[in-house]
């Protein structure tokens, strides 16, 4: 089982909404509810689904992004309309991911809290892209702590050069609450990038993003030590997919061992999935189990329950008898062990006297043949 958690999804109308001047900034208009996709867009996004399942995934995140703050008033969720317009695949698992670019308007809040909680409940996975290091401490320390609303991912624009060092707290701390870091592919290859990220700043194309991927990545890497990584696509171009195997085979070049490339796409993707399910309940808390018997099923029948009351008057009897057979013997039993323990001290003690009497019946023999001699 393979995971590809970062699915661009890309839609025109709502990425001009969110193109918005600073001059114009807090004055974007409402947008529509009803999000439809023209059979164009809807046929482009099947192609590049069935391509990621002839690759071998079976875990696929649509990826929503948003810039700079999350508006109550103007965000509109383009993936349930999405899901339901799309075809379904027998085994395929599609997940809803939204993605928030930090930058330095976000740095006084961007909308991830209580009072919007309903914005992010249809969402399964919330990921931070933050640019500054203010972004990026809020990011590892107050949005990672478990909650409601808690960023599981940390994805870093990794073909951009970093203004900020990746401290060693700030990064073991998310790791600690149990946030992973996301390295896309993408920019490895030089590859297209999500529109989005590259209007909101977070991302480059050509030889330098390149060059900046490979180091930024293997900073990545290093401060992380292989933990807490997770490979996704972050792919717009059929072109630039690739298979997991061939992911794993590329990100060892960072200084990954074989298993923990691998795992990256397997194991810790996996583990992610099942505890970002604990947003939707409270204090990130599993509900208590609850026992659920399939219908036809009849439970066990237990042996009914046996008192003295419900027994007859000859097995009390019986039960009384061996009650006080059994005290009678334990009483034999010490009266055997008390005349045991008598017999072996008195045998210590004739043992202990025997020496002695022996040596005065000795002498008492000496003395007589002496009298009787001196008689004579």
């Amino acid at each position: 089982m393979f995971f590809d958690l970062n699915f661009p999804v890309h839609h025109p109308q709502h990425s001009a909404a969110q193109n918005v001047s600073k001059k114009n900034k807090g004055k974007q208009p409402q947008q529509p509810n009803d999000v439809s996709y023209s059979p164009a867009q809807l046929s482009a996004i099947e192609t590049r689904l069935d391509l990621l399942v002839h690759l071998g995934y079976t875990v696929i995140a649509l990826n929503q992004t948003v810039q700079s703050v999350v508006n109550p008033k103007s965000h509109v969720n383009i993936l349930d309309p999405l899901l339901a317009q799309l075809r379904p695949r027998q085994g395929i698992v599609l997940l809803k991911r939204l993605t928030i670019v930090l930058d330095q308007d976000s740095e006084k809040g961007f909308g991830l809290t209580p009072a919007n909680a309903a914005l992010f409940k249809p969402y399964d996975l919330i990921s931070l892209v933050p640019t500054t290091l203010a972004t990026f401490s809020l990011a590892c320390l107050t949005h990672s702590q478990p909650s409601a609303l808690t960023a599981h991912i940390i994805s870093l624009p990794l073909t951009l050069r970093l203004d900020f060092r990746l401290k060693h707290t700030l990064v073991r701390t998310a790791l600690k609450h149990g946030v992973v870091f996301e390295i896309t592919y993408v920019g490895a290859l030089g590859g297209e990038n999500d529109t989005t990220l590259t209007d909101a700043g977070a991302a480059e194309s050509g030889a330098l993003a390149k060059r900046n991927w490979w180091a930024t990545a293997k900073e990545v890497t290093r401060v992380t030590k292989g933990k807490g990584l997770i490979i996704s696509s972050g792919v717009v171009a059929e072109a630039d997919f690739r298979a997991a195997k061939d992911v794993a085979n590329l990100v060892t070049l960072l200084g990954l061992p074989q298993e923990a490339s691998h795992s990256a796409t397997t194991k810790i993707p996996k583990s992610l999935v099942l505890r970002a399910q604990t947003r939707q309940t409270y204090r990130a808390v599993f509900s208590d189990p609850v026992l659920v018997i399939p219908e036809g099923a009849t439970p066990a029948a237990q042996p009914p329950a046996t008192t003295s009351e419900s027994m007859p008057a000859p097995a009390q009897a019986k039960v009384a008898g061996n009650g006080n057979e059994k005290k009678r013997a334990r009483e034999e039993d010490g009266e055997d062990g008390a005349a045991a323990s008598s017999s072996k001290n008195k045998n210590s003690n004739n043992a202990g006297t025997g020496p002695n009497s022996n040596a005065e019946g000795s002498s008492r023999k000496k003395k007589r043949k002496k009298n009787n001699q001196e008689a004579q």
